[in-house]
């Protein structure tokens, strides 16, 4: 049997009740929640089950993270552990507490503190981030840059799909542009925000000062990086990585290719939604693929993945 890999969303996957049937279903997941609330002295079921705020970033990052890792933990509990991890964008916290770089109830802090100067950087309303769909990604860096105004490519997510952020009027500019130009779709996404673009430099400077004084552990398994779509090895400076990670574009792709280089046959999309699920299937649609994050989709991958493992 080839390689495990746990794969975790970002921001945009997050919604008013993630993670409640396994809440109550599992001690391993109430525990979870329980440092979560802790940590961030809040009550975190009360905020990812019945709570408005999930979609304040400063909220969303803790609440993504603290259900992905309740679902991460939960497969454990189910002897199903991953050989490699990686995050889109916000998920790459959660790729690096899977791996023990960084501890959970530290983590789940230090992106409350992130989403917060997020925020702070960007006015609400004013900017938009839309996917992309049915162009190569030269024609869509070109139309970016032929508009007078704010608008970059941030998201290289799988074949035929990127993700611009900008300006709401730039971005409104370059989609309509695109759409000429033949995009099949483009799909605004649930962010009022340029994430991964320079607009979030006093965020990434914050963040940097922050990450100076977090403790980071070596990995147990490799960890891919965003912003380059490699693993992270030993003598790499996380401060760097991590702050610059915040203004960087996101090459997921890139991410997928590498671990399947690396042997990944099966991924397991770990937390709310399937979107990474649907990316790695464009990627490469012969490989095993599972998400996690209710009792049947659980059942199913311990199932699946156990007869995976007995050759059957």
């Amino acid at each position: 049997m080839g390689k495990i890999a746990f794969v975790f969303p970002g921001q945009g996957a997050q919604y008013i009740g993630m993670g409640k049937e396994l809440y109550e279903n599992s001690k391993c997941v109430r525990n979870i929640f329980e440092i979560a609330s802790n940590a961030m002295q809040e009550d975190m079921a009360k905020l990812c089950f019945e709570d408005e705020r999930i979609n304040q970033t400063e909220y969303t990052q803790p609440a993504i993270l603290t259900m992905s890792i309740a679902m991460e933990r939960l497969l454990r509990e189910n002897k199903i552990v991953p050989d490699v991890a990686a995050g889109l964008s916000l998920g790459e916290y959660s790729a690096l507490v899977c791996a023990d770089v960084l501890d959970f109830a530290e983590a789940v802090k230090l992106v409350r503190k992130r989403g917060k100067w997020m925020q702070e950087c960007i006015p609400n309303g004013e900017w938009r981030m839309v996917a992309i769909v049915g162009l190569p990604n030269e024609v869509v860096e070109k139309t970016c840059q032929e508009i007078n105004g704010f608008v970059k490519c941030t998201n290289y997510n799988c074949p035929g799909q990127l993700v611009i952020a900008g300006t709401k009027e730039a971005v409104e500019e370059a989609t309509e542009k695109l759409k000429e130009l033949g995009a099949r779709k483009a799909v605004e996404l649930n962010v009022k925000a340029p994430f991964h673009t320079t607009q979030l430099t006093t965020a990434k400077q914050k963040l940097q000062e922050e990450l100076k004084k977090t403790k980071f552990q070596n990995a147990k398994i490799p960890v891919i990086k965003n912003i380059d779509g490699m693993p992270y090895e030993i003598l790499d400076n996380k401060v760097e990585i991590l702050s610059n990670h915040i203004i960087s574009p996101v090459y997921w792709e890139k991410s997928v290719q590498t671990m399947i280089t690396m042997g990944v046959d099966t991924f397991i999309e770990v937390g709310p939604g399937k979107t990474l699920s649907g990316f790695i299937r464009k990627i490469d649609k012969e490989k095993k693929i599972y998400h996690i994050e209710d009792q049947a989709s659980l059942e199913e991958v311990i199932s699946l993945v156990k007869e995976n493992e007995n050759g059957k």
